[in-house]
């Protein structure tokens, strides 16, 4: 086991935001089914566009299709204040997994263990990898998966969790480091899902989604 460091910084930290931090952790769980297909288009925009962006967009994607609007998804996407990289790829995303989304719901309303319909999700839903699968379920109260993102690799890597950043994240690669964020987790008694909750607020200055 790796020696970690910096642990009691990190509790101090997290003594000071837990209140805040397990509020929003509350607020996923309380998320309604029929929120879930907005929740799923946000983790399919986010890979390579900004959260913020990513949020706008479904924003206006939830009033026009509220609205009775017809919705064009590219231009919804390039355009408004929301810019989202690779727009037309997305926007492809987002209309299979709209079609596919009955399906998709049903599995959903019987979750069973975690890291098995994350597997699933990752099998039936263009788009998702598993760190994108692990967001979208952490977003509807799903725990204890990790969502590998440069926020939370950079420090894992701070407190010795990880020697140094992977280039990349196999799926194999992904797991492991995924279990070494679990271990770390219990040797500082705390929750994962309250750690990335912690390092997203030392990179960002808030307590995103």
């Amino acid at each position: 086991m790796p020696e970690y460091r910096g642990l009691e910084e990190l509790r101090r930290e997290h003594a000071e935001r837990v209140e805040r931090i397990r509020r929003r952790l509350d607020e996923f769980a309380a998320v309604p089914a029929e929120e879930y297909y907005y929740e799923l288009a946000y983790c399919l925009l986010t890979p390579q566009s900004s959260a913020v962006h990513a949020g706008t967009a479904v924003e206006r994607l939830k009033r026009a299709e509220r609205d009775g609007t017809p919705v064009d998804l590219a231009a919804l996407l390039r355009h408004g204040g929301g810019y989202i990289r690779f727009h037309n790829t997305k926007a492809r995303r987002l209309q299979e997994a709209r079609l596919a989304f009955p399906a998709i719901a049903e599995r959903l309303a019987d979750r069973g263990d975690p890291e098995e319909v994350r597997r699933w999700l990752v099998r039936n839903v263009k788009g998702l990898g598993l760190k994108e699968a692990s967001h979208f379920l952490r977003n509807i109260g799903c725990r204890e998966l990790a969502i590998l993102d440069r926020h939370i690799l950079r420090n894992l890597k701070r407190h010795n969790v990880l020697r140094a950043i992977p280039r990349t994240l196999t799926p194999r690669r992904y797991l492991a480091v995924e279990r070494s964020f679990r271990r770390f987790a219990t040797a500082a008694g705390i929750p994962m899902d309250e750690l990335d909750l912690l390092f997203w607020s030392r990179e960002t200055g808030e307590i995103l989604k």
